[in-house]
């Protein structure tokens, strides 16, 4: 069974106040914390901030159907197909590219909307959960989000990430692989008045985010499973992961 310790930091998304906001929101967290998957987990907080912010969840239901129209499932590198390549700074600085990771095995690649998400939180911490055994695997894992080291930095260590987290500046990376999307100009409004600052985030004010995505890449380059989250408060399990990854390991 995967737990995630701790509780959740409150979000910038939850700093407005509203009438129906629980009295009791450390345990509202921990109760997410306390959820026996990455699923379950997405989907108590979904619920629990569905209460207490009903004008974030309903904009992002029509932020998601607006996305669905898009997408057939075509959106992003394919199953089979080279996963390209990358050449990005870590929360440290340093320029990481994907041709270095696959020199030792596999990379699992996850696709986060940024630092201030808390359904990216939730994901990156079950990943960090398995790391242990992504690397018994002989597998390496990295996150990629668009902001910049100066916020990246702190995160990661704050959330004891064990793995890179890579800044795609300006969305660059994001962009080549056709996983971008504008927010549009009501949670554009949203973020703002919760404090959600995109443009100091991004260093550019064009209020764009990646698709949440999870890409296991062999070390021949080439995908070997996919998950691009249209609704990004879904994401792939750590169980269907490792699972991938044991067919990799064993076909070696």
């Amino acid at each position: 069974m995967l737990v995630v310790t701790g509780t959740i930091a409150n979000s910038a998304e939850d700093t407005l106040k509203e009438s129906r906001k629980s009295p009791h929101p450390d345990r509202e967290e921990q109760h997410v914390e306390d959820q026996n998957n990455l699923s379950s987990r997405l989907s108590a907080y979904r619920r629990e901030s569905g209460l207490r912010r009903p004008d974030f969840a309903k904009a992002y239901d029509e932020l998601v159907e607006r996305l669905n129209v898009i997408d057939r499932g075509e959106v992003g590198p394919q199953l089979g197909e080279a996963m390209p390549q990358f050449n990005l700074p870590d929360e440290n600085g340093r320029l990481v590219t994907l041709t270095s990771l696959l020199r030792s095995g596999p990379v699992v690649i996850s696709i986060n909307r940024g630092h201030w998400c808390p359904y990216c939180k939730l994901d990156l911490r079950s990943l960090a959960d398995i790391n242990d055994e992504i690397e018994r695997l002989g597998a390496r894992t990295i996150a990629i989000m668009p902001d910049s080291a100066e916020f990246t930095e702190g995160y990661a260590t704050r959330n004891s990430l064990p793995f890179p987290v890579l800044s795609d500046i300006d969305l660059g990376y994001s962009l080549s692989l056709d996983l971008i999307f504008w927010v549009g100009d009501q949670i554009q409004t949203l973020y703002s008045q919760a404090g959600v600052e995109l443009e100091k985030y991004h260093g550019n004010d064009a209020y764009f985010l990646p698709m949440a995505s999870k890409f296991i890449v062999g070390r021949d380059g080439l995908v070997k499973a996919r998950q691009v989250n249209i609704e990004f408060r879904e994401r792939m399990e750590p169980e269907a992961i490792i699972a991938q990854l044991q067919k990799l390991h064993s076909a070696a």
